[in-house]
């Protein structure tokens, strides 16, 4: 249908056997999707007109026409078909049979010509095509190849629009129910991509599959595998991208190769050589701590890796606090003390001594204690006291760290230790396990915590039908119960389990409460796990100091392994006394609120309104005169009752009579 008097075709639009009007797109579109029969013709006019702009586009990019003149620097033409390809997504649901090949369409230009289009048009022909997409009109397994691409363009908006929507597609798909099958065929369209030499392209599918994996919708072997596999990628950028997210940085979008640290000496060479020495070393440092992670984590034997740390170990070596944080992490129970050693001697020797600055002593002691806490059979006893006697140095930060490895070995070992350090240790015959030696557990564990709280419970009603069956008084049921007394006792195994065990001699360790065959039912696994979360807690809150507790506040071999140890964790943190200068600021800072000093007089002079707070106190009554008034009307009260009360009428006595 032609246009009518020089409006636009798309204004002017007409539906076969109504009146005459002006209709523009979206009233166009919401009365097609009202009465799509009433408008079809309409509808493949305005399919005519965008097959007609979209073959001079393909055109263009076909024969890279980048004149001023080409079509695509035309904005109403471009804003003409953009309008068009919004229109008709929007109204394919309604009209399947006539727009069949129309997503096909839109996608082949984006894949064609997608350098050569205007920004513009460029997003809205994404947009036109992700509301397709959420319409499952086309799947994203389709287009997810297509969406990949469109951010390597350099286009910010349209790398964000296609990221965004990539990751609500699949969050979406996996909202109900994971299909493992659809999941399986787009990870292997991102892994493709990952293993490509490209950069761009590999890095995108990184981000996504990093992104995926954070948010727990791609939480699975083949991901984290993939990630993994991206550290030997041979652009560095995507290595680097890859250890970053296994060290839990930041954003790896945001990381940047360049380093700002570099001096002046180093700008004598070129620069070129120095990014990438740079990177080297970023990259290196990168890998020592995935290593050391992963060898903690699985509690690996990675031997070569502590004499390889060896040689790096060395107070004035860059970023050394870090690889001692590395060498602690690499370090678990089931590595043999002899590898481990020659490294244990190097941090001493190099770290801990007389010459040595207070800052590397206190590094020193703390990476021997964290190391000692996995590996306690390094330490013997002549080394354990020469570093106890820098509990009496002067600086606090390394008297404090030789404090905590003394507190360490009063719960390890305190054997080691000499007898004033020793303290009152909870088990003074404590020792480390030997290596290889193995706690075999005999029945489920933590099954005891049920028998702990069962006992408890045991142990409050046997109390109280103690007390209700002796008849005493409060003082005699407060009194502790003493063995001397067996027939009390006999009373109470009748009624206890655990006070018959007791009577005989033996424990109950071996006994699951509240079940003679030993068989747990799901109720009791869940209060397990509730209980064990309880004391987990407890003992955080312990190594805080808000709770008391005489357990052991040092983490078993299991929790150490998940620990993740920081390079900061070393170093001493003890705040440092200002000088005079600085004390001055700090009091200056605190007067910048108040207004400037002004004499009493000078403030009355200025003062205007009625009488100020301490004008009115004068006309208050004094607090010792309020006293004695309210004492005097007190007494005058008193003087009135007892003269009511001596008046009553009282009856003739019987002895009077």
């Amino acid at each position: 249908m032609p246009s009518h008097g020089g409006v636009p075709v798309a204004e002017a639009l007409l539906p076969s056997g109504r009146n005459p009007e002006r209709l523009s797109l979206p009233a166009l579109q919401s009365k097609m999707k009202c009465d799509p029969e009433g408008y079809e013709s309409e509808l493949l006019l305005i399919r005519s007109q965008f097959d007609s702009s979209l073959e001079l586009f393909k055109q263009q990019a076909d024969m890279n026409f980048t004149s001023i003149s080409g079509i695509s620097n035309d904005p109403t033409v471009a804003r003409d078909l953009a309008e068009k390809a919004m229109f008709l997504s929007h109204v394919t649901s309604f009209f399947p049979q006539h727009l069949t090949d129309f997503p096909h369409k839109l996608a082949e230009l984006l894949h064609r010509a997608a350098r050569t289009l205007p920004s513009g048009l460029r997003n809205d022909l994404a947009k036109s095509l992700i509301l397709l997409i959420n319409r499952q009109i086309i799947s994203i397994k389709e287009m997810l190849p297509l969406f990949m691409e469109l951010q390597t363009l350099g286009d910010k908006a349209l790398r964000e629009l296609a990221f965004k929507h990539i990751v609500k597609s699949i969050k979406r798909m996996n909202l109900k129910h994971k299909d493992e099958a659809k999941n399986r065929a787009l990870q292997n369209i991102l892994f493709v991509m990952l293993q490509k030499e490209d950069e761009d392209r590999a890095r995108r599918a990184l981000v996504t599959l990093c992104d995926l994996h954070k948010r727990q919708i791609w939480f699975d072997e083949r991901t984290a595998n993939a990630i993994c596999t991206a550290c030997f990628h041979p652009s560095s950028r995507i290595m680097i991208s890859s250890l970053c997210f296994l060290l839990d940085y930041e954003k790896i979008e945001n990381y940047q190769d360049s380093d700002d640290s570099s001096s002046d000496e180093d700008m004598t060479e070129s620069p070129q050589v120095i990014l990438r020495r740079e990177t080297i070393y970023k990259v290196k440092m990168m890998m020592l701590k995935v290593i050391a992670r992963t060898v903690g984590l699985h509690q690996l034997i990675l031997l070569n890796f502590y004499p390889y740390l060896q040689k790096y170990i060395q107070p004035h070596q860059r970023d050394v606090t870090n690889l001692l944080a590395a060498a602690v992490q690499a370090c678990h129970d089931m590595v043999p003390p002899d590898a481990v050693e020659p490294l244990f001697k190097q941090i001493v020797n190099q770290f801990v001594h007389d010459r040595s600055r207070p800052e590397a002593i206190t590094v020193g002691i703390n990476a021997v204690r964290e190391i000692c806490l996995r590996m306690p059979l390094l330490m013997n006893e002549d080394l354990l006291q020469d570093l106890a006697l820098y509990k009496k140095s002067h600086e606090k930060g390394v008297s404090i760290a030789a404090r905590s490895l003394i507190a360490l070995f009063r719960e390890v070992c305190p054997s080691l230790l000499i007898k004033k350090d020793r303290g009152r240790p909870t088990n003074p015959t404590a020792r480390p396990k030997a290596y290889g030696e193995v706690n075999v557990a005999t029945d489920v564990p933590d099954a005891e915590l049920l028998q702990t709280i069962d006992d408890d419970v045991e142990q409050e009603s046997l109390n109280s039908d103690d007390s209700v069956c002796s008849g005493s008084d409060n003082d005699q049921e407060t009194k502790k119960r003493k063995f001397s007394d067996f027939n009390d006792q006999l009373t109470a195994a009748d009624s206890s389990l655990r006070a018959l065990k007791k009577l005989a001699g033996t424990t109950m360790e071996d006994a699951l409460p509240e079940n003679e065959d030993g068989i747990l039912s799901n109720e009791d696994f869940q209060r397990i796990k509730k209980l064990k979360a309880k004391q987990e807690a407890r003992t955080a809150l312990a190594q805080h100091g808000l709770v008391k507790s005489i357990a052991n506040k040092f983490p078993s071999s299991d929790q150490l392994s998940l620990k993740r140890v920081d390079g900061s964790m070393l170093e001493a943190h003890v705040k440092r006394k200002l000088n005079k200068q600085e004390r001055l600021e700090m009091v200056k800072a605190g007067r910048e609120e108040r207004g400037k000093y002004q004499a009493r007089a000078a403030v009355k002079q200025k003062k205007t309104g009625g009488l100020s707070n301490k004008q009115k106190e004068h006309k208050k009554i004094m607090p010792i005169v309020a006293k004695r008034k309210k004492m005097a009307r007190t007494r005058i009260a008193k003087r009135k009752k007892d003269r009511r009360s001596g008046k009553q009428q009282r009856g003739k006595k019987a002895w009077k009579q």
